[in-house]
């Protein structure tokens, strides 16, 4: 809970005065993370840009801005670990070009890059079941190195960015890589699309397209805490997406993904609203650098009309506990994804459920295990809310079983854990963003 605001902030020569900030949204700038909350607080706790001086707090309103006040040259601005606070105010554009001109998908392809050849050149018919190569794969990449330069905001290490009411970040990823001690509260991040997506021919029996950029993507770093934000594709989904070769286009990839080394990340009282991907916890299935990392707590998130990876984990200690799922439709896959070497503890989650989903389609091995899962409830098509074991279930239904042991048990509760109905009596007014008193 938010301590009791201090006297109103004195006025700040690099604040504009039609951005005075309260007392109140002062103090929530500055606050960090409390004691035990999560894995985030483990070690030397995370306390972002708390203790940013006058000339590093900064109110912000668009894309060249944003860039400025986290150190002023995008592609640097990753190593500059100077306490800083920034106030997002109003609606920041990733698609922001020189002057406030806005970009489009085609202002930052490659000369040699138009999506019709492309289509044309590498449709399996004519191509075949090999990746894409040549002068138009080449040309499509250096697009993605045109798009990355420019949706991509780089955030450096002891950074608070925190959003005023109605703030919004759009078309955008927050790259947070090798850059620790980093808080983002109270945005709504808002589609942040690929112009330019991969096909995939060997990526499962059919081939996928795949997109690059993540809303939030935390790597090789520690000390993280994502709170009371909200992350939406807003009018783009990926259900109004074209097909191509016979699979949906996917413009989008996750929403929260920690990767690459990445660990000690608390997520919470977040909403996740009609989105695909969400939430991937380790990068891949090699045996390496990643095992004893990617520790992560989720709590008191929403996931509403959300498909898959909610999370997917490998490797990591992960506790995911007093959550609200709200799931169904037809393209629904699952909630948690038990992967290689993970270590999921599972506690006290509410699944709100369409009639066609199966509680025992909640799990899903990815190369796992085992996953400590219990206190889980389910209401099912508008029926009674009822506690339901929910790996007894998968194990019923699905071969192998999985283990009922993730081998930890969490210690880092700031509060006693909810029993699960009182979950969405809890988490549905008060997740997301614009629910801070700020």
């Amino acid at each position: 809970a938010l301590c009791a605001a201090p006297a109103a902030a004195a006025a700040r020569p690099d604040v504009p005065s039609a951005d005075r900030l309260s007392g109140l949204a002062d103090h929530l700038g500055r606050q960090t993370l409390p004691e035990r909350d999560g894995w985030a607080a483990d070690g030397p706790g995370t306390t972002g840009g708390s203790t940013a001086s006058p000339e590093r707090t900064r109110a912000v309103h668009n894309r060249a801005e944003l860039v400025a006040a986290l150190g002023g040259d995008n592609a640097a601005n990753a190593t500059d670990a100077t306490p800083k606070l920034i106030y997002v105010d109003g609606a920041v554009d990733g698609f922001e070009g020189p002057g406030g001109t806005p970009l489009s998908c085609a202002d930052l392809a490659d000369p040699g890059y138009r999506l019709d050849a492309y289509l044309a050149a590498y449709d399996p018919a004519v191509w075949g079941r090999v990746p894409p190569s040549g002068p138009l794969e080449e040309a499509r990449v250096r697009s993605v190195a045109n798009q990355t330069r420019q949706t991509q905001i780089n955030v450096g290490p002891n950074t608070t960015i925190v959003g005023l009411r109605g703030a919004r970040l759009t078309g955008l990823t927050l790259m947070i890589d090798r850059a620790s001690n980093v808080i983002v509260r109270n945005l709504t991040l808002v589609d942040a699309r690929d112009c330019f997506p991969a096909w995939s021919p060997t990526d499962g029996e059919a081939g996928n397209w795949n997109s690059q950029y993540d809303q939030i993507s935390v790597r090789r770093s520690e000390n993280v805490w994502v709170d009371h934000n909200t992350f939406t594709d807003g009018d783009n989904p990926d259900s109004a997406q074209p097909v191509y070769f016979g699979r949906p286009y996917q413009v989008h990839d996750g929403s929260l993904d920690v990767t690459h080394t990445a660990s000690l990340v608390t997520a919470s009282w977040n909403r996740f609203t009609g989105r695909d991907k969400l939430l991937l916890i380790g990068s891949s299935n090699t045996v390496g650098p990643d095992v004893g990392r990617l520790r992560v707590t989720l709590h008191h998130n929403l996931f509403d009309g959300v498909l898959q990876r909610l999370p997917r984990v490998r490797f990591g200690q992960v506790d995911v506990y007093n959550n609200h799922y709200r799931l169904g439709g037809d393209d629904f896959q699952y909630a948690l994804g038990v992967g290689v070497q993970s270590a999921i503890y599972a506690q006290n989650n509410f699944f709100t459920l369409d009639a066609a989903v199966d509680p025992a389609d909640l799990l899903h091995d990815w190369g796992g295990t085992a996953v400590t899962e219990r206190g889980s409830w389910v209401r099912q098509g508008g029926g009674a809310a009822r506690p339901v074991d929910l790996l007894a279930a998968y194990n019923a239904t699905h071969d192998p079983d999985l283990a009922a042991d993730a081998g930890w048990t969490p210690t880092l509760r700031r509060d006693p854990v909810l029993p699960a109905p009182l979950v969405p009596l809890v988490v549905g007014p008060l997740a997301g963003a614009d629910r801070l008193p700020i």
